[in-house]
C-alpha cells in the first residue's frame, strides 16, 4: 500500500468530483478455476477499489457516503477454518485503519445501506461490473438485472475515476518504473532462451516464471508465437525454427499492481533475412517517431495517423502500397497491415480502466472514436495527451493471410494496395515493437532505465 494519506486524499477528491449520493466500490471475490476450493491464483483485487481503499483481500466493499461525509469498509473477518488453511490476515478494522477509513461493518450491512439510500431516493453510484458474482451482488442490492447494469452505472463516477487515474502521481510512476524493470527481465530472458528446437510453450513458461521470480505476476497472458500476424497468439507446442520471426508481447505487474507492456520481435536464428529487415526497419522507425511528436496537447489519434502515413510511405517504397498517401490512410488501406491502434492507456490495468468503457478512457467530447472503419475501430486511445499520462507506443506490420484473401477477393482499397506483391508475403508473419511512454511537461519519454534491445544491430549482436 501507499501511505494512508494517499487514500484519504484520493477519496476526498472523488467525493468532490462526484458531488452527492453514495458511492459503492466493489472489491473482487475469489474466482474458482474448476471447483470452489481451486481459485485462480494469485488473487487480483479490482483496480479502482485498490486505488481508493488499498486493501488486497477478497470479499470487501468500500462505501463512501458523500452527503454525510462518511466512509465505511464492508467485509467479514475470516474464521478459524480459513486461518488453518491460509494463515492469519489483517482484520477488516486493520485494513480500514491502514487506508484511513473510520468505519467498518460486516457484509450483511451493505443491504441496509442500499435499502435506506433507495428509500430516500438518493443517488447510488457504482462502476460498470465485469465479474458475474459482482453482477449478482448488484442485482440483490439494487434490483437491477445484469443486462441493465452497465447502462445504469454512474457516468459521473466513471468520469471522476478516469480523471483521477489517468494522471499518474509520482509514486505511481515509480511503481510503473518497477514494472518496466520486471518487463526488461522478461523480454531479455525470452531472447536469451529462444533457439531453434525449443517450443513456444517452453519459452513462454520461462517468461512467466521470470515475472513470478521477481515478486510479481504477469500483467496479462503472455503472447509468444512465430505467428506474429495473430494479434494475441498464445504459446503453443510449435517448435521454434530458424528463418522465422518470434514475437514476444509480455509484461510484469508489481505487488502494488502497476503494469508494464512490451513487445519485441526477433529472428529465431539471430539474423534477419533481407525481407525481414526491410519490414522491421519500417516498424522500428514508426516506433521511434512517436518520441518526436507525442507531447501534452497533442491528440494521440493524430499521432496514430501520422505513424500510419509514415508506414504507408515506406510500404510504397517496397511496392506493397501505391497512390496518394493521405487518401490511402483516409480510406483505411493501411489497416490491412496495421489493424489496431497505436496504443492504449497504461497503469494499474495493462489496458488501463478499459472496464469503465473505452469511450470514456481513450476519448472525450472533442475526440470521438470512428467505429465504422476497419482498423480505426480498434483505436483505444485518441484524446489529447496530458502530462502524467502513460500510453503504449506499439506500431506493427502484419501479413494476415485470411484478411489478405478477403480484401483481395472484394477488391477492397485496390487503388492503394499492390495485391500481387502482397500475396508473396503471406508466409511472413508479423512484427510489433512496443514500449510504455510517459507524457512529460514538454514531450515524452520511455519508461524504464534499461531499454530492451530493439534496434536491428542490437538484436543481431
Amino acid at each position: 500500500m501507499f501511505s494512508k494519506d494517499t487514500y484519504i486524499r484520493r477519496r476526498a477528491q472523488l467525493k468532490q468530483l462526484t458531488g452527492n449520493g453514495v458511492i459503492i466500490l466493489f472489491g473482487n471475490n475469489e474466482a474458482p478455476c474448476n471447483y470452489p476450493a481451486n481459485a485462480y491464483y494469485p488473487f487480483r483485487q479490482d483496480s479502482s477499489f485498490l486505488y481508493y481503499f488499498g486493501a488486497k483481500r477478497d470479499g470487501l466493499i468500500g462505501v463512501i457516503d458523500i452527503d454525510h461525509d462518511t466512509e465505511t469498509l464492508i467485509g467479514d473477518d475470516i474464521d478459524i477454518d480459513d486461518i488453518v488453511w491460509y494463515g492469519s490476515v489483517n482484520s477488516v478494522a486493520d485494513l480500514a485503519a491502514q487506508a484511513g477509513v473510520a468505519h467498518t461493518a460486516p457484509m450483511k450491512a451493505i443491504q441496509q445501506i442500499c435499502d435506506e439510500a433507495l428509500k430516500q431516493q438518493r443517488t447510488i453510484h457504482f462502476l460498470p461490473p465485469y465479474r458475474h458474482d459482482t453482477m449478482i451482488q448488484i442485482h440483490d442490492l439494487l434490483g437491477l438485472h445484469p443486462s441493465q447494469q452497465r447502462a445504469a452505472a454512474s457516468l459521473t463516477l466513471i468520469q471522476a475515476v478516469v480523471k483521477m487515474r489517468s494522471t499518474k502521481e509520482p509514486q505511481e510512476i515509480a511503481e510503473l518504473e518497477r514494472a518496466q524493470r520486471i518487463g526488461y527481465e522478461m523480454q531479455t530472458t525470452a531472447r536469451r532462451t529462444s533457439r531453434a528446437g525449443l517450443t513456444e510453450k517452453y519459452v513462454g513458461g520461462i517468461i512467466d516464471g521470470t515475472a513470478n521470480a521477481h515478486g510479481a505476476k504477469v500483467s496479462f497472458a503472455t503472447i509468444f508465437t512465430q505467428h506474429g500476424e495473430i494479434m494475441h497468439g498464445v504459446p503453443t507446442n510449435a517448435v521454434l525454427e530458424d528463418g522465422r520471426l518470434a514475437l514476444c508481447d509480455c509484461g510484469g505487474e508489481t505487488d502494488e499492481h502497476y503494469c508494464s507492456d512490451h513487445t519485441r520481435t526477433f529472428p529465431v536464428s539471430g539474423r534477419f533475412t533481407q525481407r525481414q529487415r526491410e519490414i522491421y526497419s519500417i516498424v522500428e522507425d514508426c516506433h521511434d517517431y512517436v518520441l518526436q511528436v507525442a507531447r501534452p496537447g497533442v491528440r494521440y489519434m493524430d499521432v496514430h495517423f501520422a505513424v500510419c502515413r509514415m508506414m504507408t510511405d515506406r510500404l510504397k517504397e517496397l511496392g506493397l502500397m501505391k497512390g496518394d498517401t493521405y487518401e490511402a490512410v483516409r480510406a483505411g488501406a493501411h489497416a490491412l497491415f496495421l489493424p489496431h491502434g497505436l496504443g492504449h492507456m497504461m497503469g494499474m490495468d495493462v489496458h488501463d480502466m478499459e472496464g469503465l468503457g473505452q469511450i470514456y478512457v481513450g476519448f472525450d467530447e472533442e475526440t470521438r472514436p470512428n467505429l465504422e472503419q476497419f482498423g480505426t475501430n480498434a483505436l483505444r486511445m485518441g484524446r489529447r495527451l496530458e502530462e502524467g499520462f502513460v500510453v503504449t507506443d506499439e506500431p506493427g506490420i502484419y501479413f494476415i493471410p485470411a484478411l489478405i484473401d478477403d480484401w483481395h477477393a472484394k477488391g477492397h482499397c485496390a487503388d492503394f494496395l499492390c495485391y500481387d506483391k502482397i500475396e508473396t508475403y503471406k508466409d511472413f508473419g508479423g512484427i510489433r515493437i512496443e514500449d510504455d511512454v510517459l507524457i512529460t511537461a514538454d514531450g515524452c519519454r520511455f519508461l524504464g532505465e534499461q531499454r530492451i534491445p530493439y534496434h536491428i544491430e542490437e538484436i543481431e549482436n
